[in-house]
């Protein structure tokens, strides 16, 4: 009967090992068959020699046939010992594999048990009323991550969990000892949560998290740093987040994977940065697209200084700027799709003063600029292809004095229906941008409208 064995927990095999009976067959076969192999080589090698007959047996024949009996029998009996103690060995080599498989299902069954204890203890003390015991357990639901790789991505969702709890404003000034204290821990425990998921996401951090999903989801933020962190797989929301107060800094970030998104967001009174930041790949959204509202920049200060679209794509569809600063300082937009279709510029203040347009694909088709201040001023446009097509002038204050046009295409034409025909809207440009070169004669590489509109826009001044 053979010897059953498991390979793994799950896979079930026999150890694969012949009857006694056929071993021992197979062995002597193989032997004989050997030696009648050399006893032929031998005679090849002697030339066939003949052999003596004689009819009488002499005691040394007796003898040398004594010896071969006896060789034989011993060769056979050391045959039939090496098959068992094979076998012997075999059966020793599975016994002690079943062993350790069985104590490494132990071992792994006592781990996970262990975890598990860990994490229903820990997501008490996150569930505590007391801020100090809530603040030990968001270190220790951290560190449990860094512990529990299978289950990383459960303890930082339940991290973000507790961020995305209801979070009032901070207290009034005349409101009690008692209230603003509560508010100071809760603040506490929040940026500590933020504190642990930014350094978890820095190249220099012993356990990365960057490939995880982090939902922050209508999140208020009154502070947060996640500078120099990588964002290079899964997800990434900021879905109606606000940034209310403080300072969140995603300067030096990098987003090279996955999706970011900020839809639905309103910027209404923190310093947003992004500064330095690498946009070289996968999806980030300011903007609709077909998914939800755009962010909304209604306050505060939202800063791309520096920063880089060099890949992926970047949505600010139907995003609205109405009011705050938005700045775009020394950008450089060299070979992402950045899109501004359909979005809204009606108060505040957005600058591209400075930013490099020299690769890629830039759209503002069909924007609204109603109000506030928009500045192309020295903006470098030697590449790609920047698109104002049927975009909206009919407020505020655009300027491209000082930009220059060196290379690439940027097109301002802005044919659109109207009652059934395509042609121009009146009053598309009833307040056009500001230009410092002859409309008549624009630089190479771009399209303004049509010479009657010209004609219209040169009256208007």
């Amino acid at each position: 009967m053979p010897i059953k064995w498991l390979p793994s927990l799950h896979e079930p095999g026999p150890v694969r090992m012949w009857r006694i009976q056929y071993a021992l067959a197979a062995c002597f076969a193989v032997a004989l068959a050997g030696l009648a192999v050399l006893c032929v080589v031998a005679l090849v090698l002697l030339h066939h020699p003949s052999l003596p007959r004689s009819n009488v047996i002499s005691v040394h024949d007796t003898v040398g046939v004594a010896q071969l009996v006896f060789a034989s029998v011993a060769g056979a009996g050391a045959l039939v010992a090496l098959v068992v103690a094979y076998r012997r060995q075999r059966v020793a080599e599975v016994a002690t594999r079943v062993d350790k498989e069985r104590w490494e299902s132990t071992a792994a069954s006592d781990r996970l048990r262990v975890f598990n204890e860990r994490f229903t203890a820990i997501a008490t003390q996150l569930g505590d009323e007391k801020p100090a015991v809530r603040l030990a357990g968001v270190h220790a639901m951290a560190g449990l991550a860094d512990d529990w790789a299978e289950n990383r991505q459960t303890c930082v969702d339940v991290l973000c969990a507790c961020l995305r709890l209801p979070y009032g404003p901070a207290p009034r000034a005349n409101a009690g000892a008692r209230d603003r204290a509560a508010y100071q821990a809760d603040r506490e425990v929040r940026h500590t949560i933020i504190r642990l998921i930014g350094a978890h996401l820095r190249p220099d951090a012993a356990w990365s998290w960057e490939s995880l999903n982090f939902d922050f989801t209508g999140v208020v933020f009154d502070g947060g740093d996640f500078s120099d962190a990588r964002f290079s797989g899964g997800f990434v929301r900021f879905d109606d987040a606000s940034f209310v107060s403080g300072e969140v800094s995603f300067s030096g970030a990098e987003f090279s994977g996955g999706s970011v998104s900020f839809l639905g967001a309103e910027f209404s009174g923190s310093r947003v940065s992004f500064s330095r930041a690498k946009l070289s790949g996968g999806e980030v959204y300011f903007g609709g697209e077909l998914f939800g509202p755009g962010a909304v920049f209604s306050g505060g200060k939202v800063d791309f200084e520096g920063a880089e679209f060099s890949g992926g794509r970047v949505s600010f569809n139907g995003a609205v700027f109405s009011g705050g600063e938005v700045y775009f300082f020394h950008t450089e937009f060299c070979g992402s799709h950045v899109r501004f279709h359909r979005s809204e510029f009606s108060g505040g203040r957005v600058s591209f003063n400075g930013a490099g347009f020299s690769g890629g694909e830039v759209r503002f088709s069909e924007a609204r600029f109603s109000g506030g201040n928009v500045d192309f001023a020295d903006v470098g446009f030697e590449g790609g292809n920047v698109s104002f097509s049927s975009a909206l002038f009919s407020g505020g204050e655009v300027s491209f004095v000082g930009a220059e046009f060196t290379s690439g295409t940027v097109s301002f034409r802005g044919n659109r229906y109207s009652g059934g025909k395509v042609g121009f809207i009146p009053g598309v440009w009833s307040r056009p941008p500001e230009f410092d070169f002859d409309l008549e004669h624009p630089p190479p590489g771009v399209t303004l409208p049509s010479d009657a509109l010209l004609r219209e826009l040169e009256s208007l001044d």
